[in-house]
């Protein structure tokens, strides 16, 4: 009998449903059907007994999408212990790459958008969403070499180090520190009863453990500080056995439900009828710093870290590979979106222009890595059916480029 194997779990069909989820979220915002869906999602939901009283889009970006990032910090942990992360060797070339990633997107949006209402967005184009950008990757990059991959993984993992920092840092507001204190007790916690499970594996344990976990993303939430952050947390304290199973078991629901239902609601708005003129330019720093200042930033630390890698380190990357990697790198969405909410959320006309902006900008980064990514896909596959020696020859020539 065939098993046919889980699509969720793969790269390209949860890239693909994103996109149809965001897309069917920014159509039906622009259509009769927008007040039923606006009335439904800033409807509240409270917990008796708590002071927990969110809205339906609330309970998604800060209580589903705090399940995401569980899994991100459990990813981001093995990475940083077991993976593409584990070692300075490993990790410098991405690490440089990544910070013009972020630093060459933050510049060019406060060039355009640096007055006093719009230049709290700078955090915006400094996302790369993996999920995104590895799905385009296994799309159209058959052929490309495996160390392509590994490097575009290793500065996305790293860009999320920095988003969880910039929505721990820069969006908390008023923080209740006793409220936050108690939260990290609760991460504690957690820490001891992951290893208990790892030991024993009591299923009262694992029940144990999803109260404590609640717990703690219920005192993260009325602290002050991001809810999403409680994922972070958690994840990163799990006990190694535990955690990869985690993983494993809310994959499918991450890709296939939550990531989904954050696009559609995220991208629930309604497109400005005004003269592209007169749009903020949040929303044109936004489009070109995504696809322009994460591609720019990339390939100028990337190729400047490929002459400088440590002894021992794999071998350098081509220039080309690294401009693919760097268009990949634009594709924003899942974290920008977040931070696009969190960054304008006291003016929800400049908060829908960001998400807007988000959505042209990871689009046009999307296209272009696609193009990009399948030219250097041909190139490979036309390079592996040359004779040896023209084989030796290019391989030459693409790494002095």
């Amino acid at each position: 009998m065939r098993i046919t194997a889980n699509p969720l779990r793969g790269q390209q069909f949860p890239a693909v449903l994103l996109l149809v989820a965001a897309g069917l979220g920014l159509l039906l915002a622009n259509l009769p059907t927008h007040d039923a869906i606006a009335g439904l999602l800033d409807a509240h939901l409270a917990v008796p007994g708590t002071a927990l009283d969110l809205s339906i889009a609330h309970w998604v970006s800060d209580g589903l999408l705090a399940v995401f990032f569980l899994v991100v910090a459990i990813e981001l942990r093995h990475e940083l212990t077991h993976g593409e992360l584990d070692s300075p060797r490993k990790a410098v070339q991405p690490a440089i790459a990544a910070t013009g990633g972020v630093l060459v997107p933050i510049l060019v949006y406060l060039l355009i958008a640096g007055g006093p209402e719009t230049a709290s967005g700078w955090p915006i184009p400094t996302a790369t969403d993996i999920a995104f950008a590895l799905g385009v990757l296994a799309m159209f990059g058959r052929g490309l070499p495996s160390r392509v991959r590994v490097f575009l993984l290793a500065l996305a993992i790293l860009d999320d180090i920095i988003g969880i920092v910039f929505i721990a840092v820069l969006f908390a507001h008023d923080v209740q520190w006793l409220l936050f204190v108690l939260a990290l007790v609760g991460a504690a916690v957690f820490w001891v009863l992951s290893r208990l499970l790892h030991a024993k594996g009591h299923p009262l344990i694992a029940v144990a453990m999803t109260v404590v976990g609640v717990v703690t993303w219920a005192l993260v939430a009325s602290s002050g500080v991001h809810a999403t952050i409680a994922g972070v947390m958690l994840g990163l304290v799990m006990a190694p056995v535990p955690a990869g199973r985690t993983r494993h078991a809310l994959e499918p629901t991450v890709n296939g439900v939550i990531l989904p239902v954050f696009a559609f609601v995220a991208a629930f708005v309604v497109i400005p009828a005004v003269a592209p003129t007169e749009l903020s330019p949040a929303f044109w720093a936004i489009v070109v710093a995504l696809p322009v200042g994460k591609i720019v930033g990339i390939t100028v630390f990337g190729w400047f870290a490929m002459r400088i890698r440590p002894r021992g380190a794999d071998p350098a990357l081509p220039f080309a590979d690294i401009v693919a990697a760097g268009a990949l790198g634009g594709i924003g969405f899942t974290v920008s979106l977040l931070l696009a909410n969190l960054a304008f959320a006291a003016d929800a006309g400049l908060r829908d222009q960001a998400i807007l902006g988000v959505l042209v900008g990871s689009l046009l980064a999307l296209l272009l890595s696609a193009v990009i990514v399948s030219l250097r896909a041909r190139w490979y596959r036309r390079l592996a059916g040359a004779p040896s020696g023209e084989r030796v020859a290019s391989d030459r020539g693409a790494e002095d480029a």
